[in-house]
């Protein structure tokens, strides 16, 4: 099943310190590595928003659904 980009940028605007948008996307182990450490205080965060919307960071082996 596909991911959807919107659902993708709405949890890495709101949730994204908590690495809710890298669990989405099927990154587990670095949606934990950024939960631990709130985004990389916010940089991280931020990095996975910019890359999100420009669509460089795209769901583990898959592509965004239309």
């Amino acid at each position: 099943m596909g991911k959807n980009k919107t659902t993708a940028i709405l949890l890495s605007f709101f949730l994204g310190g908590f690495g809710a948008d890298r669990f989405y996307l099927g990154y587990t182990l670095l949606g934990v590595l950024k939960l631990i450490t709130l985004g990389g205080l916010g940089i991280w965060a931020l990095i996975d928003f910019i890359m999100i919307v420009t669509g460089a960071l795209k769901p583990k082996g898959a592509e965004y659904e239309k």
